[in-house]
């Protein structure tokens, strides 16, 4: 009889940004190069998936994590990473994905036996998904305690503003293209444990509330309370800023805040288990596995 066609699961693992904030020595990249990793977090969720063939399945998951990026990270340096550093800006952000992916698993074509019991497989993985995120930035007061405050709704590189109409609003709910590999190492015929790298290709460069350029300040208050302009003019601009001291710097306005030719991404290594139900094997069949040669496979 075959193996049975739906398996669940869950898995845990570090999530890891790749945006405009933090990083390490020398131009800024896109891999785990500019990693920081003591802002690494980790990452849970669950999982099922069907399996169309034995070496195709399709898989509807749920994640949720944290990703942080901060340039006070970057060590003091005479290369790019200085500008970087110099320019002090941070974030944080909780994130919320749901994703419907193919799943392809190519060895199951060289196996020499049926059931799973004792097989290794490695696979690819692609899809479609969707994912929320909150970017928010420490706000400090007079007092220097500080508050994290949703930064968005502050525009800070003038989104929305009439002035910068290249600049629309972002939207807190996108696209993102999840692609990654894994693999599984089957306990017995329902339980395996695994491990799988995955890349979320997205179509924004706000997760870090960080883009373009530095905007004209003194536009905040035509759009903003006078209590979000306060925090605006603290938290688009942070050079040599000091908590419970006033500012005593302006942006210079066109200078470079972010890159816009890079979007924003992330990428987790999730340890995972799951369980495959209706493994229903006959007796003769469990004799000829228990008679067969050893086998990587």
């Amino acid at each position: 009889m075959a193996n049975g066609r739906l398996e669940v699961g869950a898995g845990i693992g570090p999530l890891f940004f790749l945006g405009d904030l933090g990083g390490n020595k020398g131009q800024g990249k896109r891999f785990v190069k500019d990693v920081n990793f003591p802002l690494v977090n980790m990452a849970k969720g669950v999982f099922a998936q069907y399996y169309i063939k034995e070496w195709l399945a399709v898989r509807v998951a749920a994640n949720m994590g944290r990703v942080e990026g901060d340039d006070a990270q970057i060590r003091e340096g005479k290369g790019d990473e200085q500008a970087r550093r110099d320019r002090n800006l941070h974030f944080r952000s909780n994130i919320k994905e749901a994703y419907l992916a193919f799943e392809f698993s190519p060895t199951v074509f060289f196996e020499r036996y049926d059931g799973l019991l004792g097989k290794v497989r490695p696979y690819g993985i692609a899809g479609v998904g969707v994912f929320n995120f909150n970017p928010q930035g420490r706000f400090y007061r007079p007092d220097g305690s500080f508050e994290w405050v949703d930064l968005k709704p502050l525009r800070t590189e003038g989104q929305g503003m009439k002035e910068y109409p290249n600049r629309k609003e972002y939207k807190l709910t996108q696209i993102e293209i999840p692609v990654g590999v894994g693999v599984k190492y089957y306990v017995n015929d329902n339980l395996f444990f695994g491990v799988e790298v995955m890349h979320r290709k997205t179509f924004t460069d706000y997760i870090d509330d960080v883009s373009t350029e530095y905007i004209d300040a003194n536009l905040f208050a035509n759009y903003l309370t006078p209590e979000q302009t306060a925090m605006a003019n603290q938290v688009h601009f942070r050079q040599n800023f000091v908590p419970g001291a006033p500012q005593t710097r302006v942006a210079v306005v066109g200078e470079q805040r972010g890159n816009p030719k890079q979007t924003d991404a992330f990428f987790s290594t999730i340890l995972r288990m799951g369980w495959r139900f209706n493994d229903i094997i006959s007796g003769d069949r469990m004799a000829m596995r228990q008679a067969r040669c050893p086998s990587f496979y």
